[in-house]
């Protein structure tokens, strides 16, 4: 044995107890993870988590809002130009029911017409007799 003695050496000799830091535990005043898993309370995230829930949800909601008012404006917009059509169409309608009807007396220029019109696969409804 050596003639000098390290500390942990006298300290065995004098029956004293010997205790190494465990790792991580080398600072005072921090708690250690099992301590805080026993102290702490899953109210915080849950609150966390539900706050974010309800705020994303209004986020959602709102934009769903403004998106739906912006698709009533673009049909009120368009609802003219819809009309217009419509009035195209009976307009055309009524015209391709006039042509018919001269095609049906013999008129030469009104059957080339309604011929090539069919060929086209455009037909012509005539409304029922005696509307107008």
């Amino acid at each position: 044995m050596s003639a000098v003695a390290t500390p942990v050496e006298s300290n065995r000799r004098a029956g004293a107890e010997v205790v190494a830091p465990l790792h991580g535990e080398h600072h005072r005043g921090h708690r250690s993870r099992a301590e805080m898993a026993e102290g702490s309370s899953p109210f915080v995230p849950l609150l966390v988590f539900f706050a974010a829930a309800v705020a994303w949800s209004g986020f959602q909601f709102l934009q769903l809002q403004l998106e739906g008012e912006s698709l009533q404006a673009l049909r009120g917009n368009q609802e003219a130009q819809v009309q217009q059509a419509q009035r195209v169409r009976a307009t055309l309608d009524a015209m391709a029911v006039e042509t018919q009807k001269l095609a049906d007396l013999g008129n030469a220029n009104a059957r080339l017409i309604v011929d090539e019109l069919r060929k086209r696969g455009i037909t012509i409804n005539r409304p029922a007799d005696g509307a107008k």
